[in-house]
């Protein structure tokens, strides 16, 4: 006798579910979903009877108003607060390091004269120029064209030097 065999299955049939088990899986879903919206909803109940408590213990008077002048809460001398002048200090040294490499154009005018061409073609080396100020006067110091500061001319190890004795406070110009 000759074996029968099955009919080849299609493909497709197993592949779609039943409607009983299509029911199920739609009970088992909303039921995931119910349980976890309930979840949530305790947890957000928790956090908001939580929150309702701190507010009840929480006080809004003003603490300059307390006795003594001093805060209600009884560990603020425990928080620790940062050396404010060590990190102003920091910073300043560090913003100074930034500009170190700035190059500045700096000139001293010990004095000014008005020349004509003609006498000024005539100057030769040991000539004498006669400047508007005497000597001792205070010579000005320049920095990119403003003025800044004012002091005296030296002689220091053979070499001319300026000393400052006083610092030009910035005049803010007209117009700007």
């Amino acid at each position: 006798m000759a074996e029968q065999q099955p009919p080849p299955a299609d493909p497709t049939a197993a592949s779609v579910p039943t409607p009983q088990a299509v029911d199920a899986a739609l009970a088992a879903a909303t039921a995931a979903a119910a349980a976890t919206a309930a979840a949530a909803s305790e947890t957000s109940a928790a956090d908001q009877a939580a929150i309702d408590e701190l507010l009840k213990q929480a006080s809004f008077d003003d603490p300059s108003a307390l006795a003594g002048g001093t805060p209600a809460t009884p560990d603020a001398e425990a928080f620790p607060l940062p050396n404010f002048q060590q990190v102003m200090a920091d910073a300043q040294v560090s913003s100074i390091d930034l500009l170190r490499d700035v190059e500045l154009n700096v000139k001293i005018e010990l004095g000014r004269s008005r020349m004509l061409v003609e006498d000024v073609l005539k100057l030769g080396e040991g000539s004498v120029v006669e400047l508007d100020k005497l000597a001792g006067d205070p010579v000005d110091v320049f920095v990119n064209d403003r003025l800044v500061a004012r002091g005296e001319v030296l002689v220091l190890n053979d070499n001319f030097c300026v000393r400052v004795n006083e610092i030009v406070a910035g005049v803010k110009e007209e117009g700007l």
